[in-house]
């Protein structure tokens, strides 16, 4: 895979939604840590699929590559997920399995690093459990779905390891891989056939847990499903799936869902797959279906190019409103039906859109005029007293300045706080933060930049280690601060609520105090922290 200078410049300014850039990600393979340890006591659990042979790591049971579903290659390639039909013996779980194919360079990008590393396989949905025993103690279950701007990632990141959640919270951790890009999030619109096998992944494995988690210890009446980004996206897509009338889980935490994404239509996504197969020179699914998957990855790099807009984070391959997996607006669906009787921890990072755009050369050269342009989208003939509130609230504000700040709010911050507002409004619990601590990485450039939250939320920087965003950033100041932020996600998984001390009191977010939890390196309870920029977008809410 060749590494030119245009290429690098999709990467950067395209971005991602989730952790990563196109070729990118989190940590590579971080501080060494001592392998697994199989004999005779090994930890083995009967399932009805068969039976698992794991591993000890640190004090805890983990297995790992536990197949969720069949294997989704030739005949199955764009069909639902389905049932795996088990094995015979023991199956040997001590391994990650392959990671779902994406893009990939060896050592990644300048902000994250790496996300998700070979060897890559269609071959890919699995799942992996940590667990501190093998036993009937009904343990809170945390899954966490990774994100990656629909196109990387996988549950073998090792900033992602469920390991100190499960430690530190006495929790079953479940993290999983499923399919993404063109073999995740294509849409061909056959007769009575959906669309968002991803999504059908994600459902799959939740089912797994609910079906298989008490033979890890995990209670399956007490699921937190979490994840960031798109991750988190997903989480809100899987709200409305219900078993016996309930949720599949009982409480969610969105990291930075890209809420205001608009999610197309089943004719706007047959306009994608077309430009995709045109890529390509397939005439039809059938003749896509024999392409060797390494191909339709390598075509997600023109897919950039084709479905790229300026000013905004460029997204070539989107989940689709097909009205059968899908029939609505994930927000939606976590304010009534099923999910709203879902806990929520939901938030964002101060400056989301720095992870994209400041370091890219071309939106630093950005003018006044551009910004203009891209803000009529926004806010109509309002843009330019928009933009000289965006430049009044940062001093020195460049043109590319109000511009990420615009995109932050458009496409995170304010969608957010509209669901917080209209769960607050429904009376269901809803708690709202805001992760304010800037890395000083290049420069300062990032500021509070997309996904930084994640080590602080896993307080696991030693699997970060490769990861470039993290540089420079004080030590005392950064373990006190991801020992309050893991903590409250513990307090959450465990009770639905995400105090503990000595954290200050964080009470859910209401219409009327609008409390949001300002993690910094002062963590402070904040009325209404987003409150001048919802009335700017929305000048007829109070």
């Amino acid at each position: 895979m060749t590494d030119d200078p245009s290429r690098r410049e999709i990467l950067r300014n395209g971005g991602v939604l989730a952790g990563a850039a196109l070729l990118s990600g989190i940590a590579g393979a971080g501080t060494a840590q001592a392998g697994p340890r199989t004999d005779a006591s090994s930890p083995v659990v009967e399932l009805p699929a068969g039976r698992l042979r794991g591993s000890t790591e640190g004090g805890l049971a983990v297995f790992k590559g536990v197949p969720y579903a069949a294997p989704p290659v030739g005949a199955l390639r764009w069909r639902p997920a389905q049932p795996h039909p088990g094995w015979q013996g023991t199956r040997e779980a001590t391994a990650f399995g392959p990671s779902a194919p994406q893009p990939y360079r060896e050592g990644g990008d300048p902000v994250l690093g790496s996300h998700g590393a070979p060897p890559f396989d269609e071959d890919c949905l699995t799942l992996n459990v940590w667990t501190p025993g093998v036993d009937d103690a009904k343990r809170p279950v945390m899954v966490w779905i990774h994100g990656g701007g629909f196109i990387s990632g996988s549950g073998s990141v090792p900033g992602y390891s469920g390991e100190t959640f499960a430690r530190d919270g006495d929790l079953v951790v479940v993290n999983l891989n499923y399919r993404l890009g063109p073999l995740g999030y294509l849409y061909f619109g056959e007769e009575g056939a959906g669309g968002n096998f991803w999504l059908t992944d994600q459902l799959a494995a939740l089912r797994w847990v609910r079906d298989n988690i008490a033979a890890f210890g995990g209670d399956p009446d007490n699921i937190t499903l979490a994840g960031q980004s798109g991750g988190a996206l997903s989480v809100a897509a899987l709200a409305g799936a219900r078993t016996k009338g309930r949720p599949l889980f009982r409480r969610a935490v969105l990291q930075s869902p890209p809420l205001g994404l608009k999610i197309p239509t089943r004719a706007e996504s047959l306009q994608r797959t077309a430009a995709f197969m045109d890529i390509l020179g397939a005439k039809n699914v059938a003749e896509l279906r024999a392409v060797p998957w390494p191909r339709l990855i390598a075509a997600t790099f023109e897919m950039f190019r084709r479905t790229g807009r300026w000013g905004y984070w460029s997204t070539p391959f989107l989940p689709v409103l097909d009205e059968v997996t899908l029939d609505r607006d994930p927000v939606d669906l976590l304010l009534s039906g099923p999910g709203a009787d879902i806990d929520v921890l939901i938030g964002w990072t101060r400056e989301e859109a720095n992870f994209a755009f400041a370091l890219s050369e071309p939106y630093a050269a950005s003018t006044k005029e551009q910004v203009l342009a891209r803000a009529r989208d926004t806010f109509g003939n309002r843009a330019a007293q928009a933009y000289t509130a965006y430049e009044e609230a940062r001093p020195g504000a460049r043109p590319v300045d109000v511009l990420m700040d615009l995109i932050t709010d458009d496409l995170f911050r304010m969608p957010a706080v509209a669901l917080a507002e209209r769960r607050a409004a429904r009376g269901r619990p809803v708690w709202a933060y805001q992760f304010n601590l800037p890395t000083p990485a290049h420069n300062g450039q990032l500021g509070a930049a997309h996904c930084l939250e994640l080590p602080f939320v896993f307080d696991n920087f030693d699997k970060w280690s490769q990861a470039p965003f993290l540089a420079g950033l004080n030590p005392r100041v950064r373990d006190g601060l991801a020992a309050t932020v893991h903590a409250s996600w513990i307090s959450f998984i465990r009770t639905g609520d995400p105090n503990h001390d000595p954290m200050p009191r964080w009470d859910r977010y209401d219409r009327d105090s609008r409390t949001t939890m300002a993690l910094d390196s002062v963590t402070t309870a904040v009325g209404d922290l987003a409150g001048y920029w919802r009335r700017l977008h929305h000048p007829a809410t109070p």
